[in-house]
């Protein structure tokens, strides 16, 4: 009976679904939900057990198994979220962070219909995008990719992007259901979330996804959630996405995540990728045959898939569209606003911002980013651009042949200062290199393998960047070649290194995996349980003597991005004298520092503090008294409160896409308005955020506790009165703006209408985000309310762009959701009987105006509505 009523719920779903903006060419076989549903049943009819099981598992990296007998063709995707790069090159779009700090649902659409477009020209018929986890802590390698700690705002920005990719044609794969939080031990870190903290934070985004977007692809993440793989997570991929929300599509793995064929099989999970390795004939006949698993089951996967193919016109078009140009101007042009609209202006001191072109003759711009075009971080959303503007470029461009642009990295890079590091084999400083002896298992277990002198402590890793071997990859590899096997060695390094003076050196360690780092048999980092950053980094004092160097690599990560590297730099060089002196010479200081692909990635996390010299470069050029205006290019925060005193202005420009150069020149000029704000909140210190004590897996166990609850973000913050650096949703501007006739007005079944007025006071075009936050407010003298809620959150928001003087009329509404918590008891929404207040700001910290809305009578919402 259960199943006769799902399957009911999912017809009426996909009707929906196959109505979410597609384009006409795929409109007559997807307008008709009942000739939808007619030719899949007439397909699965006529397949045969090992076709079916073809079908849900993957052919190549890229690609599912085509049945030419029956007219399915293969089904291609495109790797994402911030590009459709396979293959590669292709435009590279703002970050989804970047994104969500426009707050702007409106360019989500449009960069989702670019990105759209970007995949047709290629054949794709999946864009594995957008990524939507939950910001919590800024060390997740993986922030870059997702929305920002919100719910209601990355629900919003998904929910356009979504609509935008499909109605090219294309389905949109939103990712990592559920619960992957971090990227450190990604595969064996169980997140431990009670379900009120569930509904109310992790799910809100991907149910948006599912209930308003209607994609038609969720992809299951690496981790377990409350102790199962999520590729075998029965009770979240069936009873909730698939029941709960009527959820019609296919429940996809991400890339070799998974663990087990009939737990999988029974679990939810409909479409292993990249290749059919526990979804394969061999293992699904005879678990098909005791029962074990049921032909139903694979029936309802193989429906699913052919659901979304037939509803997104697939079976009825190539899906390559020639016509559309790969070197994509209309993305490009998206790309561009995606940059402009998402740089927040943190700092800007006497309104230093914006800078005069005509008073400016001489600039330098310095720093590790500066002339290194950062599109994104790294891992599977590292994007190749056919064409990129960096910094350096970007404000030469701009200024021209008037203004004396001068340039300086100020720093080696990481890469740089490992190879430059001189180890020797032995104390005496006889033999140039290190010792580097291979295990034959991790852990140096296993028995030696083999012993050989390297030039230095350092090893590749793996890149995205060549994309001819990329495509062919995709295209050509085979399960039985699978580039995503796990490695089971492991290796010990041992060299001297010599300081030439006594002093403070930086000594830092750069890789993915598990390793301890010794020093004159001294444990500097142990890594050895849980790697908690790509980049690790410490300051030592070293003698003028030989200190002895050990690097224990004990496992080394899947698919490794960052190799490793070890290195050595004496703090007091570190910074280069030419970058100084350029400084001293200029009228004004970029400083672009940051994170880059090899720092900031997919597979492993990064550290709150800036990369190896970052912070030395920044305080030494401020010192020299410049007008200093420094560019971040990060995923999330990073830890400024040793220098953000010291200079005049702060940009945070995340990973902005190949157009960020020339976006960031217009902004520092005043071209254009810095007008965004804030997708997360802002750490003085990173033991500050809410999430620090409890981020990484209870002392001998795999389990992450998330403790903190709801109280993520700004709620954690409010919740334990703690200031942040920056408050959520902050953003400084080159205007001023005025909120103004906050109303609410009752439309019946517990809805309500909010308007206002938004003024821009300034002399100068801009655009702000207005935002409406929603608290429940205590009963006369009640200590404290019947069930811990928030103090208030985020439920309406616009961004509005206004002339000098300009006022315009904005309304919002609220619904029941807005007043709502999850009540585990009731498995229900609920809002109590009572007084709500309404607050109005362009932040959660500076609020405006407020009002308050009285409701009368309790509401509860169905989880299935």
């Amino acid at each position: 009976m259960r199943r006769s009523i799902f399957f009911v719920r999912s017809l009426a779903a996909v009707g929906i679904l196959a109505l979410a903006g597609l384009p006409s060419h795929a409109q007559p076989a997807a307008s008709d939900p009942q000739a939808v549903e007619k030719r899949v049943d007439d397909l699965l009819a006529k397949m045969t057990i090992e076709e079916k099981i073809d079908l849900i598992g993957g052919d190549t990296p890229f690609r599912t198994h085509a049945i030419p007998r029956l007219g399915i063709p293969y089904f291609q995707m495109a790797d994402g979220p911030v590009g459709a790069h396979i293959p590669a090159p292709t435009i590279a779009y703002a970050a989804g962070i970047g994104l969500a700090a426009s707050w702007d649902p409106a360019l989500a659409l449009r960069i989702g219909q670019q990105l759209g477009r970007d995949a047709r020209s290629r054949g794709a018929a999946f864009i594995l995008g957008p990524g939507v986890n939950i910001y919590r802590a800024p060390m997740n390698g993986r922030n870059f990719e997702y929305f920002g700690e919100d719910p209601f705002l990355a629900s919003g920005i998904a929910v356009g992007y979504i609509r935008g990719v499909q109605q090219e044609g294309v389905s949109a794969t939103v990712k990592h259901f559920l619960g992957n939080n971090s990227e450190y031990l990604r595969h064996d870190t169980d997140s431990v979330i009670d379900e009120r903290t569930l509904r109310e934070i992790y799910m809100p985004v991907f149910e948006a996804a599912v209930k308003t977007a209607k994609v038609g692809a969720i992809m299951d993440s690496y981790n377990l959630t409350n102790g199962e793989h999520m590729t075998q997570n029965r009770e979240l991929n069936i009873d909730v996405a698939k029941g709960q929300w009527h959820f019609p599509g296919i429940m996809m793995s991400d890339w070799v995540s998974t663990y087990d064929t009939a737990a999988d099989a029974n679990g939810g999970l409909d479409l292993e990728m990249p290749f059919g390795v526990y979804f394969d004939r061999e293992k699904l006949l005879p678990l098909l045959k005791d029962g074990t698993v049921t032909e139903a089951t694979i029936d309802d996967k193989v429906r699913r898939i052919l659901r979304v193919a037939v509803a997104f016109g697939w079976l009825d078009r190539p899906q390559l569209d020639t016509n559309i140009p790969r070197y994509n101007l209309e993305g490009r042009a998206a790309s561009m606003q995606g940059a402009t609209e998402g740089a927040v202006l943190l700092k800007n001191e006497n309104h230093i911002l914006p800078l005069d072109k005509n008073a400016i003759r001489t600039i330098a711009i310095i720093g590790p980013t500066a002339a290194q075009t950062i599109t994104t971080g790294g891992g599977s959303g590292e994007v190749v651009s056919f064409a990129n503007t960096n910094l350096l470029v970007g404000v030469s461009n701009y200024l021209g042949e008037r203004t004396n642009v001068l340039y300086a990295r100020g720093l080696y890079s990481v890469n740089q200062m490992s190879r430059l590091t001189h180890f020797t084999t032995d104390a005496q400083g006889t033999t140039a290199g290190v010792e580097h002896t291979t295990f034959a298992k991790a852990d140096l277990q296993g028995g030696v393998t083999g012993t050989t002198t390297e030039s230095g402590l350092w090893a590749a890793g793996s890149t995205r960047r060549e994309p001819e071997e990329q495509e062919l990859n995709a295209l050509t590899a085979h399960k039985s070649t699978n580039p995503y096997t796990r490695p089971t060695t492991s290796s010990r390094w041992v060299g001297y290194y010599t300081p030439q003076e006594a002093g403070k050196y930086a000594v830092f360690v750069q890789t993915d995996g598990k390793y301890r780092l010794l020093v004159d048999d001294a444990v500097v980092f142990d890594s050895s349980v849980v790697p908690k950053f790509i980049l690790n980094q410490a300051t030592m004092e070293l003698s003028k003597a030989p200190h002895k160097v050990v690097l224990e690599q004990l496992s080394q990560q899947l698919g490794s991005v960052s190799g490793m590297r070890v290195g050595i730099a004496p703090l007091d060089t570190i910074v280069e004298k030419d970058a100084l002196q350029m400084a001293s010479q200029a009228d004004a200081v970029i400083l672009a520092v940051g994170f880059n692909a090899a720092s900031e990635s997919e597979g492993g996390d990064r550290s709150f503090e800036l990369p190896v010299g970052q912070e030395q470069l920044i305080q030494q050029i401020a010192a020299l008294g410049k007008k200093t205006i420094v560019m971040i290019t990060s995923g999330g925060s990073v830890d400024v409160s040793a220098w953000k005193d010291r200079v005049q202005g702060i940009f945070e420009t995340w990973y902005a896409g190949e157009e960020g150069g020339t976006a960031a020149a217009r902004l520092l000029f005043g071209e254009d308005n810095p007008s965004g704000h804030l997708p997360i909140s802002w750490e003085k210190k990173i033991t500050d955020n809410p999430s620090y004590n409890n981020y990484y897996p209870d002392p001998g166990t795999n389990k992450v506790v998330y403790r903190e609850g709801i109280f993520v973000g700004y709620r954690g913050y409010e919740h334990n009165h703690v200031e942040p650096q920056f408050p959520f949703g902050f953003g400084l501007s080159y205007t001023t703006f005025s909120f103004s006739g906050l109303k609410r007005e009752a439309a019946g079944n517990g809805r309500y209408n909010v308007t206002f007025d938004v003024t821009n006071t300034g002399k100068r075009a801009g655009a702000t985000v207005a935002q409406v936050y929603v608290g429940e407010a205590k009963a006369a003298g009640e200590a404290k309310a019947a069930i811990e809620r928030p103090e208030k959150e985020l439920k309406g928001f616009e961004r509005v762009q206004l002339q000098p003087g300009e006022t315009k009329h904005v309304a919002l509404r609220l619904d029941p959701r807005s007043f709502s918590y999850y009540d585990v008891k009731s498995s229900s929404w609920h809002a109590d009987a009572g007084t709500y207040t309404v607050l109005l700001g362009d932040s959660s910290q500076n609020i405006q105006q407020r009002t308050t809305i009285q409701l009368p009578e309790a509401i509860t919402t169905p989880v299935n509505e």
